[in-house]
């Protein structure tokens, strides 16, 4: 379940995979490479991710698996 901070959704990583279909390997590979603009992270450290970051992964998700064709 998402979690709300001033108003604005934020998912966390397992939830990001599962609504993604991508693994967290992966998810932390694409932060590593920059795929993905920089991650808000909540006071304990943890990465959120907003509904705009999901849209990007699932778009390059949806490119890597076009390029596999």
């Amino acid at each position: 379940m998402p979690t709300e901070i001033d108003n604005q959704l934020y998912y966390r990583t397992l939830e990001v995979c599962r609504e993604t279909g991508i693994s967290r390997a992966t998810l932390f590979r694409w932060i590593s490479l920059g795929i993905l603009p920089k991650i808000f992270r909540d006071r304990r450290g943890w990465r959120l991710f907003t509904k705009a970051d999901l849209n990007i992964i699932k778009a390059e998700s949806r490119r890597i698996e076009i390029e596999k064709i």
